[in-house]
């Protein structure tokens, strides 16, 4: 392997002995997993779950993990070349040997990077084909929102938090192994289904109708759930919190200590996934954070820590732990980083604060470019929040501001699009007048609309790829001049992501057709080629197009029905009928309760811990 590795681009992508990396004796411990990231080295490291995952199992006596990524092109060709398998980064052994494999999934342009991980492992794609000397590969993350499309790959997904569940299937996969069960694959997949918040999708069917719609998704046996119920940590202050992180050698894509404030977010936006499966709100305990910043910072080195959630201008105490921490670090040259930002003035005091000397990018997200249309996605922000930020942002010192929108959102029309503009010239122009002795720059960046499970626009179609480039056209032709940047995402990436967002399993078939045709690590545009996409479908017959471009009828039976993450799909749907009259649902963190369902259908409350920004004021 070392041989190997002297002729790749970043062989610090693959040694495995970064600092802090824990190498357990694979002897001493019979339950053995491996967190795979579908993705290269450099994302996969910049991601808080992969860290929480390994250190949490690792502290636990008689099981370790070890990581793996996907391959770069040049090591991918050496493998194939030497008929070498993918291995594990702390012992270099194959993946085969592990019990178990975990796979996040964050995107579904993953999916085919999943199937080359497996294949180079020498692992079936099907989980039907595997036998009793495979490893288990299981999945979880945002993609189990819906892992229709993915479910033949799979043994078993893992819904919601992992910090309690995940050990505890090892623990049963320790406890089969012992008895020497392990080897029973149906006994197997058996014991993982009766364990809250794993769904084991081959015990299920799936029926459809005439017109392809699904009709339903049923157990296949007694004994199995009909719904598979997210797992929840209730408690953030006495989750496990990995301190001692791994250290990368080299430069990846979030190079600094994290620290998570809270998980969920309130604001109700209605095309934001994340805002919905990651409900309730918990927030940690300012000491917690304190304590949990001063040992990452003895213990990694690094030079910034980001203050990491959904929306970490939120979290109740922010200000005054932003403010002790930029006191307490700032003598040491660490600084303090907010990664998510809201449209408003106290966002931007709180960035001034913490980023005194460097004061790169200031990015907001008005998503929309009239206030109709952020009513209708539920933005909760008006035109004079955004120009009061921007122009606190400007006297501040600021000269980049970054603004994101979505194209295609539901009810859009060309004056929202002429919106983005105007709102965009108003910025650019405040800024001449209040960024003192520069020349502002103001960036507009798109992405296409995305129709997800579980948010109030799950009904609805995504707009057409031709529709999508003629709105780009549209504002690239307006947004010229000097201080005005304009960026956007491929369409036709946007519009593969839409069909396996809200897929269903027939999809699995052009998942594979597509990476037998070379499609894989299509995160990244260089490799991201839609010519095998349309291939894979013309292959098997599957219309992309009864996915992306279907507006669903109200009561659609969805792929993910059977899944239950709290959200109750009457309030969905209650949701959507305000959308289209363009009304705005207020934030349960005001104190009212806006009915969706989470926290008396999974037993959990909203944790929030004091200060001044308790009320939504």
């Amino acid at each position: 392997m070392e041989k190997l590795l002297t002729r790749v681009s970043k062989p610090a992508r693959y040694l495995g002995t970064e600092w802090n990396a824990i190498h357990k004796a694979w002897e001493e411990n019979p339950v053995r997993m491996a967190f795979v990231y579908p993705d290269l080295y450099e994302v996969g490291m910049s991601h808080l779950g992969l860290a929480i995952l390994y250190g949490v199992v690792n502290e636990r006596p008689g099981m370790l993990m070890e990581r793996a990524f996907a391959p770069g092109p040049d090591l991918e060709g050496l493998l194939r070349e030497n008929h070498l398998p993918l291995f594990s980064l702390e012992s270099h052994r194959p993946l085969t040997e592990f019990d178990v494999l975990g796979f996040t999934l964050q995107y579904e342009m993953s999916y085919t990077t999943i199937l080359n991980i497996l294949d180079l492992a020498g692992i079936p794609l099907m989980a039907s084909e595997r036998s009793a000397g495979h490893p288990l590969v299981i999945g979880g993350g945002p993609g189990v929102a819906n892992p229709e499309p993915v479910a033949p790959f799979f043994d078993a997904f893992l819904l919601g938090d992992g910090e309690e569940a995940l050990p505890e299937l090892l623990a049963m996969v320790g406890s089969l192994k012992k008895e020497g069960a392990i080897n029973d694959r149906r006994r197997v997949l058996k014991a993982i289904a009766s364990m809250p918040g794993f769904y084991v999708p081959s015990l299920y069917e799936v029926e459809y109708n005439n017109d392809g719609t699904v009709a339903a998704v049923v157990p296949r046996e007694e004994g199995v759930p009909e719904r598979v119920v997210k797992r929840v940590i209730p408690d953030l202050d006495a989750a496990y919190f990995p301190t001692q992180p791994i250290v990368p050698f080299l430069e990846v894509i979030h190079d600094r200590m994290m620290l998570e404030v809270m998980r969920g977010c309130t604001h109700g936006c209605r095309f934001c996934q994340a805002g919905a499966i990651y409900r309730p709100v918990r927030e940690r305990d300012l000491s917690i954070l304190l304590r949990q910043a001063e040992e990452l910072v003895r213990h990694t080195g690094h030079e910034e820590i980001s203050l990491t959630s959904l929306s970490t201008a939120d979290y109740s105490r922010v200000e005054e732990l932003a403010r002790v921490l930029a006191a307490a670090y700032a003598d040491r040259g660490v600084s303090i980083s907010l990664p998510s930002l809201r449209v408003d003035a106290f966002s931007v005091r709180l960035a001034e604060a913490v980023q005194r000397v460097r004061k790169s990018t200031l990015t907001f997200a008005p998503e929309a470019g009239s206030q109709r249309l952020r009513d209708v996605i539920n933005k909760g922000v008006n035109e004079e929040d955004i120009l009061t930020a921007t122009g606190e942002a400007f006297r501040a010192g600021w000269q980049a501001i970054k603004l994101y929108f979505m194209l295609g959102l539901p009810t859009e029309r060309e004056e929202d699009l002429l919106g983005i503009v105007d709102l965009a010239r108003r910025i650019l122009d405040q800024g001449r007048k209040l960024a003192p002795g520069g020349k502002p720059t103001v960036t507009v960046s798109v992405s296409s609309f995305v129709p997800k499970p579980w948010t109030a626009f799950q009904w609805e179609p995504q707009d057409r790829v031709e529709a999508i480039k003629e709105k780009q056209k549209l504002l690239r032709t307006h947004l010229k001049g000097p201080g005005l940047r304009f960026n956007w995402h491929e369409a036709e990436v946007s519009f593969i992501e839409a069909v396996l967002s809200r897929g269903d399993r027939r999809l699995s078939r052009a998942i594979v057709a597509a990476w037998r045709r070379g499609a894989r690590l299509e995160g990244w545009s260089e490799y991201f080629n839609y010519s095998c996409w349309e291939e894979a479908f013309r292959e098997t017959g599957l219309d992309p197009a009864f996915y992306a471009y279907r507006s669903r009828r109200e009561e659609e039976i969805f792929p993910w029905d059977h899944l239950d993450f709290g959200i109750a799909k009457d309030f969905l749907k209650r949701e959507r009928r305000r959308a289209w009259e363009g009304l705005v649902t207020a934030d349960c963190r005001s104190g009212r309760c806006t009915g969706c369902g989470v926290c008396p259908g999974l037993g959990v409350d909203l944790i929030l811990k004091g200060g001044p920004r308790d009320s939504a004021t």
